[in-house]
């Protein structure tokens, strides 16, 4: 008896574990009503959906849903379109996730994926692990006869960029390429690699047998770029958030790899940056720093003020951190459907206090949207501070730059006595669609969708270099080349102190 019990058990067990997987069947009935409440929530919620794409384009993109829709038939398959479609809008805070019993089979999947982490080097995919069964820096060119090329375009969809950004979505590829090749092919069993060496025209193929999730991520912590990339992709310790260096009486290295530095301005942490901001500069000041080199290369955002305030410590001119903003609604639209702990039959009760607080922050009806309070900190006219820095700054970007980080790059880009340096950010140049942050389930497949709610028109200067679409464009575009990968070497930093040499002697 105890036996049968048992068999009946695990039976039941695996039973649950298997439906939890996400390739498992999915109806086409439910996709339909997903997609269905997917466009209703974008059309009534998001005011980033025209953003960058005309409605034509919108349209466009969802007559193709649906008849794409009708040549799935797998939960992944349904998760890849509407990853899609969240990703085609063009917004960095739009993300597609999966409901907490999904990750959490995918977390447990013990085969399946591709073994060893990857990076984007000179437009190559170059393996970022030290094997003996491939060399390191090899450059791949099919998986299980897939042609690599191919590949890396689709996994776009799973690492949302603003505009027509791609330099961002390296980061989510170098890191999560892995798992994003499960998401779009499913779980392999072994994989076929054909690769190169550099400076050789020979393929050679090899089979490697995959590993599961949890390995992977411990051969990602593993990687060969973490001396060089590590911060791009952890969480800071204190002493990591921000720093200042003189590596000369001529120079200053100013480097502000986070502004999460408290939750707002009466913040114990907000506090403690101010104060250190000041005396940072009046040692600048002091020391007669001619060439500051502002280093955001790892700055993927956080809260305001501190981007601002940054700021003006980096400028002669007044400021404000937006030139407008608004949101497309003055109550939350399909209550049912958005994403809280609250059931839904509650939520008309309890709604009412956000209404009032967005009513309120946005008060100013224009052409169907809802306009930000001229009061707000966000509209606040801005000095620059007394102790702000007038020599050359040189600006070291890359495609981690986000949110207020990107916000804050192109205020400083915007400054006459700047020089840009690095690769395009994944955060826009004239704006972006952040500060608050909305999440709705879809009803079906339980799938999250989350998109910033606030569209911000950011105070910058029109620059022939900058594009509406895009992330900040660099006046210097300085990659890190083949060999300074291989021998972990800060190519931006060098090309910076050689410039500023340069210009010296000039």
């Amino acid at each position: 008896m105890k036996k049968t019990l048992s068999i009946l058990l695990f039976f039941i067990t695996s039973i649950g574990i298997f439906s939890q997987s996400i390739d498992e069947p999915f109806s086409l009935k439910k996709m339909k009503k997903d997609l269905k409440t997917f466009k209703q929530i974008r059309l009534k919620a998001n005011s980033g959906l025209y953003k960058y794409r005309a409605k034509e384009q919108i349209d466009s993109i969802y007559s193709w849903a649906k008849k794409e829709i009708n040549t799935l038939s797998t939960y992944r398959d349904f998760y890849n379109l509407i990853s899609t479609l969240t990703d085609y809008e063009g917004s960095l805070h739009n993300n597609t996730l999966f409901p907490d019993k999904k990750y959490k089979a995918i977390k447990n999947e013990k085969y399946g994926y591709f073994p060893f982490p990857i990076k984007i080097i000179e437009n190559k995919t170059l393996l970022n692990f030290q094997t003996e069964k491939i060399p390191l820096g090899a450059e791949i060119i099919t998986i299980n006869n897939r042609e690599i090329k191919d590949i890396i375009p689709d996994t776009y969809k799973f690492y949302t960029t603003d505009g027509i950004n791609k330099t961002g979505k390296q980061i989510g590829i170098n890191r999560s390429f892995s798992i994003y090749y499960r998401y779009l092919f499913g779980l392999e069993n072994e994989f076929k690699i054909t690769f190169k060496t550099k400076n050789s025209d020979t393929k050679k193929s090899i089979i490697i047998e995959s590993i599961g999730y949890a390995e992977y991520k411990i051969n990602f912590k593993n990687r060969h770029s973490k001396a060089v990339d590590r911060l791009q992709y952890t969480h800071l310790n204190e002493n990591e958030i921000y720093s200042y260096n003189q590596l000369s009486n001529n120079i200053g290295v100013l480097t502000i790899n986070s502004f999460s530095i408290g939750d707002n301005e009466e913040s114990t942490e907000h506090r403690t940056y101010k104060k250190w901001l000041d005396s940072t500069f009046i040692h600048i000041k002091n020391q007669g720093v001619k060439n500051l080199i502002v280093d955001v290369r790892n700055n993927g955002g956080g809260t305001d003020p501190n981007d601002v305030i940054t700021y003006s410590y980096l400028t002669s001119r007044k400021f404000q951190e937006s030139k407008q903003v608004w949101i497309s609604f003055n109550k939350i639209p399909l209550l049912k459907y958005y994403d809280s702990s609250i059931p839904p039959f509650l939520r008309p009760l309890g709604v009412g206090k956000f209404n009032r607080y967005f009513q309120k922050r946005f008060p100013n009806k224009k052409n169907a949207n809802y306009f930000i309070n001229k009061e707000t900190n966000e509209m606040k006219s801005r000095a620059s501070n007394e102790n702000a820095f007038t020599g050359n700054i040189y600006l070291l970007i890359s495609p981690r730059v986000a949110s207020a980080g990107s916000l804050f790059a192109a205020m400083v880009t915007g400054n006459q006595n700047t020089t840009t340096i690095g690769e395009e950010t994944m955060g826009g140049y004239y704006g972006h669609n952040g500060h608050t942050g909305f999440g709705y389930i879809l009803p079906k497949s339980k799938i999250v969708t989350e998109f910033s709610i606030e569209n911000i028109e950011q105070d910058v200067p029109k620059k022939s270099n900058q594009f509406y679409n895009r992330g900040i464009i660099p006046d210097y575009n300085v990659k890190q080349t083949f060999d300074d990968f291989l021998n972990n070497v800060d190519t931006q930093m060098n090309f910076t102190l050689k410039l500023i040499n340069e210009n010296k002697q000039h």
